[in-house]
């Protein structure tokens, strides 16, 4: 069983451990590509520095999110003292071990630091993903040796589309001998209901103490289209979850305030509440309709850009 959050005081961000690493998160964590999306630069850089004044330290990216912008914006932030504050992340969608290694290097310059907390894997959505990410001269090999040479803390995975393509991760990450220290995948009202991370998924990595990364809580908006639920509830349920951080995309300082409000708001659920959000919400969920990126590729950046898995460009 993962280890309880510490106690906090009131109006104090909450944090939880992040598995076995012995470093403990914030409950909410800032997703990256929504501040490639905030309405300019400086905004960009204001969601970010409210977030890290009010405890938001988990700060989540991607080597590939707005063509590296959302990147460079998060390095922009991070200057003048703010990165020692941040737990940062980011990910990389190269297979190989040269396109790992200099989508790393890349990332390094565009974040401006000379270590990334968390490095991921970005977009485990393939059968075959699990083999290529492990075989000689895979991307495996590339973050081992960037850790070794101290460019990163810690190794993860993240993908959105299949509970099955995890667990076939988790079950090669065994066969090397390797264990993951953080594993990112959806976890909403809706996933309980269809092809369900939260029921595959979640106990072996609660088994294994590896660091649970939620998504897609709010299905990019789209779970609130059902209007069976609210924004707070979607946050709420995924914080009553095992999860050591439940990442939040935020493109404005408003939308930002409503996560923190809500991490500090949160208490756990009770068994009767968590029943009637899943009875709610279970008709609508049953085909995936609100949850597309489990059921069409518009949310697979790699399938509509195959290149990024071999290349160290963009």
């Amino acid at each position: 069983m993962p280890v309880p959050p510490p106690p906090v005081a009131a109006n104090t961000m909450p944090v939880r451990p992040l598995g076995r690493t012995g470093v403990n998160v914030s409950v909410v964590g800032l997703g990256g590509y929504h501040i490639g999306s905030a309405k300019d630069d400086g905004e960009a850089i204001r969601i970010v520095h409210s977030a890290l004044e009010r405890g938001v330290t988990f700060l989540d990216n991607c080597w590939d999110y707005h063509d590296g912008r959302s990147e460079k914006l998060m390095g922009q932030a991070l200057q003048g003292g703010h990165r020692q504050k941040a737990f940062l992340m980011t990910k990389l969608d190269g297979r190989t071990k040269k396109a790992a290694a200099d989508q790393l290097e890349q990332s390094l310059k565009r974040l401006g630091t000379d270590m990334i907390d968390l490095v991921q894997i970005h977009e485990v959505i393939r059968p075959g993903d699990p083999e290529r990410c492990f075989a000689a001269g895979g991307c495996i090999e590339a973050l081992l040796d960037a850790k070794k040479a101290g460019k990163l803390r810690f190794i993860g995975f993240t993908g959105h589309k299949d509970p099955s393509i995890h667990l076939a991760m988790l079950k090669a990450a065994d066969q090397h001998q390797f264990t993951f220290d953080a594993v990112q995948m959806p976890l909403n009202v809706m996933d309980a209901h269809y092809r369900s991370f939260e029921k595959m998924v979640l106990p072996v990595l609660v088994e294994k103490n590896i660091g649970v990364l939620a998504m897609k809580t709010l299905g990019a908006g789209k779970i609130l289209d059902a209007k069976k639920v609210s924004a707070v509830e979607c946050l709420h349920y995924a914080m009553n979850l095992p999860t050591s951080v439940v990442i939040t995309g935020c493109e404005s300082v408003g939308v930002l305030d409503q996560a923190v409000n809500a991490a500090l708001t949160f208490k756990p659920l009770a068994p009767e509440a968590v029943a009637a959000i899943l009875d709610r919400t279970k008709e609508v969920a049953m085909d995936g309709k609100y949850e597309r990126f489990k059921t069409t590729t518009e949310h697979d950046g790699t399938t509509r850009h195959p290149g990024w898995l071999e290349s160290a460009s963009i």
